[in-house]
């Protein structure tokens, strides 16, 4: 198969893998740097362009790695792939759903997905109140789009919360509040879905001093069984959102694991070394499956 690969960077190590493991497997993969993509729009066939090369016929499948500063773009370029018939492990609607916190927490409280207390609002003359709605301080603080860890605030007092708060809504900067859940003690629970099934999963825990279990900030990691209801959360939530890989995120409470975030390119390396699970190879055979299928669809029509 011929595979593309939209990413910046050969240099990233999840990229790298994907690309080592689709090699090894046979196949032709081309990194494409999505940022550098053109569409041009015509009635008829619109062409995808990589610099001045049309690349618009080149590919089977591709493999989204969407960094977050470029996603409307990245989406966009995803979704002409799509409308030329071209297979996606991502959807471009999932991408951008994936992307945005409050958009993933929407569509998961309406499926029934368990999540914590959230709660999110632009109006800064009632923040008391908007606490008080979760149950009071400690709350966490995040921005609608960050990614590992960055954005993620713990608000211990009201008067921090407060303050931060109101420092957001007059930056008119997108985010969240969310209930501590202090029984978590700091860990979560990455699964990584492919297609339909959890190839593999880890619990993180947070570093000292440092309430974020994020492997970018240090997180300690192991590799662990999902419970069957952890699992089902999992792979439900990467349906909902319309995406063929993932990495979803899971806090324990008293009340059962919750979902917080998904993930749409999740981050190879934590995962693979935690577990010694080759999950590369794993994409690239959801790759398979699933690009052979629509190849044959597009050369019978």
């Amino acid at each position: 198969m011929n595979i593309g690969l939209l990413s910046v960077s050969l240099n990233v190590y999840s990229t790298k893998r994907i690309a080592e493991e689709a090699q090894n497997c046979g196949h032709y993969i081309e990194l494409i740097d999505h940022t550098k993509c053109t569409v041009k729009l015509r009635s008829g066939s619109p062409q995808i362009y990589l610099g001045d090369e049309s690349i618009t016929d080149d590919f089977d499948a591709i493999i989204p790695r969407i960094g977050t500063n470029v996603t409307r773009h990245g989406a966009a370029i995803v979704k002409q792939f799509e409308m030329n018939g071209i297979f996606s492990t991502a959807r471009s609607l999932g991408i951008t759903r994936a992307r945005n916190k409050v958009r993933t927490l929407q569509i998961m409280a309406k499926k029934g997905i368990p999540i914590p207390e959230t709660l999110f609002s632009i109006n800064p003359d009632n923040i008391e109140e908007q606490i008080k709605m979760l149950g009071g301080t400690p709350v966490i603080i995040k921005l609608q789009e960050g990614t590992q860890g960055i954005g993620v605030i713990l608000a211990e007092t009201q008067k921090s919360a407060k303050s931060i708060l109101d420092t957001f809504y007059k930056m008119d900067t997108s985010v969240l509040m969310q209930e501590y859940i202090e029984e978590a003690n700091g860990e979560d629970i990455r699964i990584i879905v492919v297609g339909n099934k959890v190839v593999a999963s880890m619990k993180r825990s947070s570093a000292l001093e440092e309430f974020r279990s994020n492997v970018h900030r240090g997180a300690e990691t192991m590799a662990i069984i999902p419970t069957p209801e952890e699992q089902a959360i999992a792979t439900d939530a990467v349906k909902y959102l319309g995406l063929g890989v993932a990495g979803v995120d899971l806090i324990r409470s008293n009340r059962g694991p919750l979902l917080i975030e998904v993930n749409a390119s999740p981050g190879l390396r934590g995962i693979e070394e935690a577990t010694g699970i080759n999950v590369a190879r794993e994409i690239v055979k959801y790759v398979e499956l699933k690009g052979h299928r629509h190849k044959k669809q597009r050369y019978y029509q």
